[in-house]
């Protein structure tokens, strides 16, 4: 700021023009009376500099002036938030909710992703999507008590990136004492036909449209995914069926080592109640994601053989697997499958 400058003060009504300075913080200005008031300079804002073209700068008047003590005011600190909290709501819970953004083209629309914290708590979290074999942020913030934030708008496309995702946070109150709570870091792998089925979206208590809610820490517990396979739920059974025969003699057989297949059927009546609005390309996304789907949950057993039934057709959904396995699964050996069992449209895996 400089003599000449009109300005307006910033916590008071009026203004005027500077006509000299006092110190290094202090300006006189003249308002319409012809009074000149001593004001701070970090209260005042040039609206009209004496610098502006077409303008001729005020004429400067010296003027015999009783210099008066200015009482200077001492900055009041300002008050942190207030934040609401609620009885029995001391413990984490938090969840992802995902909701698409037309729920009559599940599908092709695009989805919004929401993180929720249902607890007396602030959270800062890291919000991230799993690349090959590292990890790539994509939200980093702080959500408050009780409340629900907005993280990403995505589309059908980014389903696949969107596979494996962790939610990173640490808990915490401001200007209050807590309980500590452990930092969290939770896993959570994403089901993509899940995104196709409008039945998959329900009505919840957090969101007046339908979402499709994962939990990631229910009552201070972070979730933990509990995977199941075939293979298991036909071993229990068979355990089951030993148990209730009744004993009797019996010859024994040599017990059979080799795993059970496990069977997928890719096509995409099996996979989704309807394909209404769905082109080619949405299908084809469909079936390879329950593709992949399949293979990371038996990645780990070896030996393990599997048949994906995925038809004859004009072998698009065939050169997409096998474009997979020549990129993601190079290990893994496959050829057709049985012809007896399943004509030309099936390929047998073997997890190595």
């Amino acid at each position: 700021m400089k003599i000449g400058d009109k300005v307006r003060f910033l916590n008071a009504v009026g203004g005027g023009i500077i006509r000299r300075f006092q110190g290094k913080d202090i300006a006189y200005v003249e308002e319409e009376d012809g009074f000149e008031t001593p004001v701070l300079l970090r209260e005042c804002v040039v609206i009209e500099s004496n610098d502006t073209p077409g303008k001729s700068a005020p004429k400067v008047v010296a003027q015999s002036v009783e210099i008066k003590p200015v009482e200077l005011e001492k900055p009041k600190k300002e008050k942190s938030s207030q934040t609401t909290e609620f009885a029995g709501k001391d413990k984490l819970n938090v969840y992802l909710a995902f909701l698409p953004m037309d729920i009559k083209n599940v599908g092709k629309c695009n989805y919004e992703t929401f993180l929720i914290n249902d607890s007396n708590y602030f959270l800062f979290f890291n919000y991230m999507n799993r690349e090959n074999n590292t990890w790539k942020s994509r939200c980093r913030n702080v959500i408050e008590p009780n409340t629900q934030l907005f993280i990403e708008e995505f589309t059908k496309e980014e389903l696949n990136d969107l596979e494996h995702i962790c939610v990173q946070f640490l808990a915490y109150k401001e200007d209050k004492p807590y309980a500590l709570k452990n930092a969290q870091s939770v896993e959570i792998r994403l089901d993509g036909v899940k995104f196709y089925k409008i039945h998959s979206f329900r009505e919840n208590d957090f969101f007046e449209d339908d979402a499709l809610i994962y939990p990631v820490v229910t009552n201070d517990v972070p979730v933990r995914e509990i995977l199941v396979s075939a293979a298991d739920i036909q071993e229990a059974m068979n355990q089951k069926a030993k148990v209730d025969r009744p004993n009797r003699l019996s010859i024994q057989k040599p017990k059979d080592t080799e795993k059970t297949v496990v069977e997928i059927d890719l096509h995409i009546n099996e996979l989704l109640d309807t394909t209404a609005g769905m082109n080619n390309t949405d299908m084809l996304n469909v079936q390879l994601a329950k593709f992949t789907e399949t293979m990371e949950q038996y990645k780990s057993k070896k030996g393990q053989k599997i048949v994906f039934i995925h038809g004859k057709g004009e072998g698009v959904l065939r050169n997409a697997i096998l474009q997979e396995l020549k990129t993601k699964y190079k290990n893994c050996p496959y050829q057709d499958a049985s012809f007896k069992e399943y004509g030309f449209g099936a390929t047998m895996i073997t997890i190595k």
